[in-house]
């Protein structure tokens, strides 16, 4: 193969790898802590999943949120029988890594998702801010 298909066939992969990714974030919404948090506060319309495992959410977890683990193999299975496709699912996981996955899974189930960007860490973070000092 010479240089110039090289040079063409890694430009059409890249782009193709481009477009893949758009095309999922494209199926949620990925929002930073202020925006999270207005969102949730809609307490009729949005159900908050927190996707870590049990022993995270145990050790603090945002209030009224769901536990549903995505690293169970289970995952996808038991977000469909918990979670309503009328509501908003508002999902975060430790720092956003774990949540983008169930983000995916979930929109391709037909789930309107919002996703936490900065996950747990951010939303501490973000709490001890707002305090007064």
């Amino acid at each position: 193969m010479n240089m110039n298909k090289i040079i063409a066939m890694s430009i059409f992969s890249a782009i193709l790898g481009f477009m893949s990714c758009n095309a999922q974030s494209d199926e949620f919404k990925s929002v930073e802590v202020e925006a999270f948090s207005t969102i949730i506060a809609d307490t009729n319309h949005v159900v908050v999943l927190d996707v870590r495992t049990a022993e995270e959410y145990t050790e603090g977890h945002i209030d009224n949120a769901l536990n549903i683990d995505v690293k169970r193999d289970d995952f996808e299975s038991k977000a469909l029988a918990a979670l309503p496709k009328n509501k908003t699912i508002a999902l975060y996981c430790r720092s956003g890594n774990r949540s983008k996955r169930a983000a995916t899974i979930l929109a391709s189930q037909g789930f309107k998702v919002v996703e936490l960007n900065s996950g747990y860490l951010g939303w501490i973070h973000f709490q001890h801010q707002e305090k007064p000092s």
